[in-house]
């Protein structure tokens, strides 16, 4: 039987007109995450917390009448953003303030949206961690002292850990989903990081 080799100038100049171009090679999950298993299981703990941003989005939208009732709704003149800044009574509450207008309800949603949306389909998650991390930060320095919170429009104090809270539990799912390319199972991360852009700049991935 007859083999024919191709010439490893050919090889050569593919290579280095591949590095030249600034495309890199495509790193799947697999090559992250071995077991299948634990890959279903970043895939559903992804969908998750990206539904929970999600969800927050569209009842802060809609006046869903969870946290948000209709009267209040986004859509009905309501403020979801300055709502709760103005609230804050502890050592951050005079920078938050200058989010306290309708630039800051503008930031607020379109964070949540664009974090949920990009988590649920798993394609720009390392932007979404990042994002999501400093929502996530700038909430929980909100909350500080011993962290408060808001139920129903009242500031509640009062919380089992005054360092460690919800905050930082979905700020860590955001950045594991980013790191182990979660988006690939049961996402869109492995179509998304096959496209040119995508390649050239990882960021995106």
């Amino acid at each position: 039987m007859t083999t024919i080799d191709r010439p490893r100038a050919s090889l050569a100049s593919e290579t280095t007109g591949h590095a030249a171009s600034g495309v890199r090679e495509v790193t799947t999950q697999e090559a992250v995450v071995t077991r299948p298993g634990a890959r279903k299981v970043l895939a559903v703990a992804r969908i998750v917390i990206g539904f929970t941003f999600l969800w927050a989005f569209l009842d802060k939208l809609f006046g869903l009448n969870f946290s948000t009732p209709p009267e209040a709704s986004w859509l009905a003149g309501g403020t979801p953003a300055q709502g709760f800044i103005n609230g804050i009574e502890g050592p951050f509450a005079g920078f938050f303030g200058l989010f306290a207008n309708p630039l800051g309800d503008w930031l607020f949603m379109l964070g949540l949206l664009g974090i949920g949306v990009a988590m649920i389909a798993g394609a720009g998650l390392r932007i979404a961690a990042v994002g999501g991390t400093l929502l996530m930060l700038f909430m929980f320095l909100a909350a500080l002292p011993s962290a408060t919170t808001m139920v129903d429009g009242e500031l509640v104090r009062g919380a089992t850990n005054p360092l460690v809270d919800s905050h930082w539990h979905e700020a860590l799912l955001l950045i594991i989903a980013a790191v182990t390319l979660a988006g690939d199972t049961w996402g869109l991360g492995r179509w998304w990081a096959k496209r040119d852009v995508v390649r050239k700049h990882r960021w995106l991935r």
